[in-house]
């Protein structure tokens, strides 16, 4: 099964028990990781203030009352029924919602979208809003003021940046608060020595792992999510009924009035600590694209969010009748443990600490890929590790950066405390921004009351903001780190991007225009040489600057050409017979043509020798779909005219694929030959006869392309191209085919523009700083685009400058 045809059917509306129940088990091990490792470190981090713990159990009961009814408006209501449901066609996270805002008002930070976009099946808007209605009134403000525009593309670079500085911060601390846990087994000498090595070492493995991917990582660590929840649930039980049986009266809000009234300023300081309790609950949005919204409910409703309450509980009532031990041990949550189970205990702590980090390298994955997509993060290598379940993916460079600062943490904090005024502050701003983006949603995209979205700011966005002032007053004691952590990935988003718009104006502004390649005449001015010539252009109309110069200075060309944009829409995934748009540029006697390849920020891109014969085929299905309309070289299509040919259709006209074991009688010359067939006689054995034609010229010729090897039983695929006898071609678009297949034989091969960008002369400063070094450093240290992947021996560059 391939990723797009897994895609297909990972999103369908109804998914069997089983699949839904599979998902729901993996998940614990991908999502909930982080949330049910928060026990190790919440209690402490809180009491690691000026707290003190009294005979009255006011402060114990008042903290356990804000990490209750923290955790139930957090992650139960806000995200699980509230915010999952703001899916981008089954893919979640900060850039899904401001994907969807995109389609539905025009504040889309890509340059090259068109009016075909919105007319793909996944561009749905879930209808419009009246005319005089507020959210039609909103949309179009947002779409008039281009700050606006760049406030919410901000806006959502630095939920990005957050969720990345989390995923360095939520390992380590993690790790580190589990690793803690020998410091009731070992003295404080030598506890020093081994918990930040261990903490190294364990962290070193888990990114080591990353490249088995989500799937395999899943099965095996749900089991130990499991388990850990299983555990702590039923640590929680025991001591809930052994120590305090009535520590349930705390679940009442009154007591957060009382905890307030006692500690004052001490208390509002504590709520940094208190909101540690929903780390890890952005995460359920973000790896959506992993699992669906059915199976992550179920997950947390039914085991999630029991077993933490009852830890929660269970550790207030241990600590109602232990004041001593916040002076002792600061409140950690081993002390808690009964003391025979303190060592399996520890052990499986590690392990949950360690698939706790495995959440949100996850959501990293995801959301970094979805701004690669968006032209908001430089190109990096995505790997694809699962070929049944689509999103699953694995970044190499992200991975071993998070590694090395994972470990620059540790090392450099050596506490939890410090760690956690830096986590908190990460997760409280991600989770604000969400709240922000997700009341435009509602306006705009769901076309709700704005009473509404008023209500989920108010209600959601006020609680974050008392958390966030706590946290950012901690800002000299680990807190600056996410916002310097921030601001460097927010830097790097948003240079690329800009300088990303500024090249694809340079290229609006300099393109070549038709009258000029008219005046070429039929050979365009050069010897015509045979092949197809792909010329990358990010342009979807127009002749690029790249053109005339490869004219001006080389005297040939292709025998066919194709100007080719490889280019993302702001939808997760695009139907395959939806993926390509195709045009003519030029009289047809010119044999050019553009050919615009859409693909999600979800979607996976094929390789090479595949995409060819797609790109080939689609151009086919276009010459026979188009061979009704007259083409004269007088009478040309316009260059913005496209045709919507997609790889499904492509095949079942023009291509047919055989798994073939025996390969003796296919010319073996290598996997991008092409061999002539004319006709395919049955045998009485039921084979196929080959017969080798003298002439390229016949119309009921075939021609075979040999894929390149790919499953392990060394089966090739016999891809049959054929140009039909049928009436209903005629003679001119008969020529046009066979000419592309003639090409095709020959081999295609990829001109690609070089680009190098300088600042204009006279231009500021920092224009010249982020142009001529930032970006210029970023394009030369990011991954060269996919469809560049080809030998060397069939792609050409051609310098270009730029000055913007």
């Amino acid at each position: 099964m391939d990723l797009e045809r897994g895609s297909r059917q990972n999103s369908a509306k109804k998914e069997s028990w089983k699949t839904v129940l599979i998902l729901a088990y993996q998940s614990l091990g991908v999502v909930y990781g982080d949330l049910s490792t928060s026990p190790l470190y919440v209690f402490r981090n809180i009491f690691s203030e000026d707290i003190n713990h009294t005979e009255t159990n006011e402060e114990i009961y008042g903290v356990l009352s804000l990490v209750f009814w923290t955790f139930t408006l957090v992650p139960l209501l806000k995200y699980v029924l509230i915010v999952l449901k703001a899916d981008d066609n089954g893919e979640g996270g900060t850039f899904a919602l401001y994907s969807l805002l995109c389609r539905h008002a025009r504040v889309s930070s890509l340059p090259n979208c068109q009016v075909a976009d919105e007319e793909l099946s996944e561009y749905n808007k879930n209808g419009v809003a009246p005319e005089r209605s507020i959210a039609s009134r909103l949309k179009a403000t947002l779409e008039k003021h281009k700050v606006l525009q760049r406030i919410l593309l901000v806006l959502a670079l630095i939920g990005t940046s957050m969720v990345i500085g989390d995923g360095v911060l939520t390992p380590a601390i993690s790790v580190f608060s589990a690793v803690s846990g020998l410091e009731l087994s070992v003295s404080k000498e030598h506890h020093k020595y081994i918990e930040v090595p261990s903490a190294c070492i364990i962290l070193i493995g888990l990114f080591a792992l990353q490249h088995f991917g989500t799937h395999r990582v899943g099965f095996l660590f749900a089991p130990i999510v499991i388990i850990w929840l299983f555990c702590i649930g039923a640590i929680g039980v025991y001591n809930i009924f052994h120590w305090n049986p009535h520590v349930y009266k705390a679940l009442s809000p009154y007591y957060i009035f009382l905890f307030f009234r006692k500690t004052h300023n001490g208390g509002w300081m504590a709520l940094g600590g208190v909101f540690l309790c929903v780390t890890g609950s952005e995460a359920m949005f973000a790896d959506l694209g992993h699992f669906s919204q059915l199976s992550i409910k179920i997950a947390f409703t039914s085991v999630v969010y029991p077993s933490l309450v009852l830890a929660y509980m269970g550790q207030a009532a241990y600590l109602s009748r232990h004041h001593h031990v916040q002076y002792e041990h600061h409140f950690g949550f081993y002390v808690s443990v009964p003391e025979k189970l303190r060592v399996p205990v520890l052990v499986i702590a590690i392990l949950a600490a360690v698939v706790g980090s495995q959440a949100i390298i996850t959501g990293i994955f995801s959301i970094i890929k979805q701004c690669s997509a968006l032209s908001c993060f430089p190109r990096v290598k995505v790997v694809h590790t699962s070929s049944k379940i689509h999103g699953q993916i694995y970044i190499p460079e992200i991975n071993w950066l998070l590694m090395l600062l994972c470990l620059a943490v540790t090392i450099g904090f050596r506490d939890t405390k410090h760690m956690g005024n830096a986590a908190g502050l990460a997760v409280i701003t991600v989770m604000l921004v969400t709240t922000c983006l997700m009341s435009l949603v509602i306006v705009l995209c769901w076309h709700r009351h704005v009473l509404l979205a008023l209500g989920f700011v108010f209600i959601f966005g006020t609680i974050e903001a008392l958390f966030f002032s706590a946290s950012l007053i901690k800002f000299l004691e680990g807190a600056w780190f996410p916002v310097a952590l921030a601001f460097v990935f927010l830097t790097i988003m948003y240079v690329w991007h800009y300088g990303t718009l500024k090249k694809y104006e340079f290229d609006v502004q300099n393109k070549v225009s038709i009258n000029w390649l008219l005046g070429l005449g039929v050979s365009i001015g050069i010897v015509r040489v045979p092949g197809i010539g792909l010329i990358h252009t990010e342009l979807v109309s127009g002749i690029p600057a790249i053109f005339s110069r490869f004219v001006t200075n080389l005297p040939a060309f292709h025998q066919v050409l194709v100007f080719l944009c490889i280019k993302h829409v702001p939808v997760p995934r695009v139907r395959p017979e939806e993926r390509f748009l195709v045009g003519r540029v030029g009289p047809r006697d010119f044999r050019i043509y553009r050919c615009i390849v859409r693909y999600g920020y979800r979607d996976f891109h094929k390789d090479d020798i595949e995409f060819e014969n797609d790109l080939v085929c689609s151009i086919a299905e276009f010459i026979r779909a188009g061979s009704k309309e007259s083409s004269s070289n007088n009478d040309f299509e316009r260059d913005d005219k496209m045709t919507v040919v997609g790889t499904c259709s492509t095949h079942s006209v023009w291509m047919s694929e055989d798994n073939v074991d025996d390969m003796d009688n296919v010319d073996a010359a290598g996997p991008s030959e092409l061999k002539k067939i004319k006709s395919w006689p049955k045998s009485s054995a039921g084979t196929s006869e080959f017969m080798e034609t003298k002439s390229p010229r016949e119309t009921s010729e075939f021609m075979e392309i040999k894929s390149p090897v790919k499953s392990p039983q060394m089966i090739r695929k016999r891809v049959r191209f054929f140009v039909p006898e049928s009436p209903k071609i005629d003679f001119a678009a008969t020529r046009e085919l066979e000419e592309l297949t003639e090409a095709r034989e020959y081999g295609v091969a990829y001109i690609i523009g070089q680009s190098y960008m300088r600042a204009k002369p006279g231009c500021s400063m920092f224009k010249k700083l982020v142009i001529n070094y930032v970006y210029e450093f970023l394009r030369r240290n990011s991954r060269a685009p996919s469809y560049v992947n080809v030998a060397h021996a069939t792609s050409l560059e051609v310098g270009m400058m730029y000055q913007v």
